[in-house]
């Protein structure tokens, strides 16, 4: 018998199908009748006519793409324009802007680490964190969920150079960090405080101004912020926000700022559209944390088993790995997106729905999305 060098991966694909893990990709049209519940366009921004329109302006006016790497031919003015207004509007010094969020939180854990330094990470964090984490050549701690105590410990036991690192709104829960908590056991260990605001930006704090605004810690000495313009701003591409020295540093050491390209002029037109509708309209940071309060009772009233949403994530827990596919794909057959999150996507090993409010839901949509999902429920 002949073997080929990806035979493996047939044993791979049998062992994902036999625990109810495939995977697939599900290309969508232009439109659709789905009511969405999936995405992270919290702010309903991304069809947003002012947002298009600033997109197809940046690409007429800059092209379609950056032509290259920050660093040769790829930072234009637009660029340093949404940099300036992103620190300005999330109170810190200064923005870096990257392709995606994922490249955001590789730069700022990479430069900002390194050899015989500590990481100290939640246990619940992104996976960019996680492989942040691997790349840093750190010696990284995972330490309990939101548990600030374990984070002291951890940096009191290090004699050098450490760095905590949390998301400020975790992604399969919607639970908000401690932060507050953490930041005073970063400045008792004089620790450095990476926090990814990726589903904080556009729903928390004044205007939507953050998690780190909401705490006060925008802006202080040790504390740095990723973030994605992919989600509250409905367009694409990440940014690193701190102090002055701090984006210095990584444009001269972040290797996925100094090697990848630049951010497509539309995606940083169309992030620029959305801060400055959003400085205009902050209303629509409280509309989007009061859509997804509304869904929690309603699946609470329900008889279902939803975590309390800290921003504009809505967890329902499923009773199976199968259970939530099948859940998920009843909801899609009756009109309604919904996410699927399971192993090994999720930490803990339990299997959700999620929801995500988005601002520009109606209280006639909360109650049907409400209704579906009750109606559609697995038994157990």
């Amino acid at each position: 018998m002949s073997f080929t060098p990806f035979d493996w991966i047939d044993d791979e694909a049998l062992r994902r199908a036999d625990a109810g893990l495939v995977r697939r990709l599900r290309p969508r049209s232009a439109e659709t009748e789905l009511l969405d519940l999936a995405s992270n366009d919290y702010l309903g921004l991304t069809r947003h006519p002012e947002v298009t329109a600033a997109a197809a302006e940046a690409a007429r006016c800059w092209g379609a793409g950056a032509t290259g790497s920050r660093l040769v031919t790829g930072s234009t003015a637009l660029h340093a324009e949404l940099e300036r207004e992103l620190a300005d509007f999330c109170g810190f010094e200064a923005a870096l802007v990257l392709s995606s969020g994922y490249a955001a939180n590789l730069a700022a854990l990479t430069a900002l680490t390194g050899r015989g330094s500590l990481i100290v990470s939640d246990a619940g964090n992104h996976a960019s964190i996680v492989d942040g984490c691997r790349l840093s050549r750190a010696e990284t701690a995972v330490v309990a969920h939101a548990d600030p105590e374990a984070v002291r410990k951890t940096l009191h036991a290090h004699t050098g150079r450490a760095l905590a690192v949390t998301d400020s709104v975790f992604s399969v829960d919607g639970d908000a960090a401690p932060l507050a908590g953490l930041a005073a056991a970063c400045r008792e260990e004089n620790a450095a405080l990476l926090v990814d605001d990726a589903h904080g930006l556009g729903v928390l704090g004044d205007g939507g101004r953050g998690a780190l605004a909401a705490t006060g810690l925008a802006g202080r000495e040790g504390v740095v912020a990723t973030l994605t313009l992919s989600k509250s701003l409905g367009s694409q591409g990440g940014a690193v926000l701190g102090p002055a020295r701090v984006i210095d540093h990584l444009v001269n050491t972040a290797r996925t700022f100094i090697f990848d390209t630049g951010l497509a002029p539309a995606a940083a037109g169309a992030a620029l559209g959305s801060l400055r509708l959003l400085r205009r309209e902050p209303e629509r940071a409280g509309r989007a944390r009061t859509v997804a309060t509304a869904l929690y009772e309603g699946l609470t009233a329900a008889g279902l088993t939803a975590v309390r949403p800290d921003a504009a994530v809505v967890s329902v827990r499923a009773p199976s790995a199968d259970a939530a596919v099948r859940w998920a794909a009843d909801c899609r057959t009756a009109g309604m997106a919904v996410g699927c999150f399971r192993p090994p996507s999720v930490p803990d090993g339990i299997s959700r729905l999620r929801l995500t409010a988005r601002a520009d839901l109606t209280d006639e949509q909360i109650a049907h999305a409400v209704a579906l999902v009750r109606r559609t429920a697995p038994a157990g």
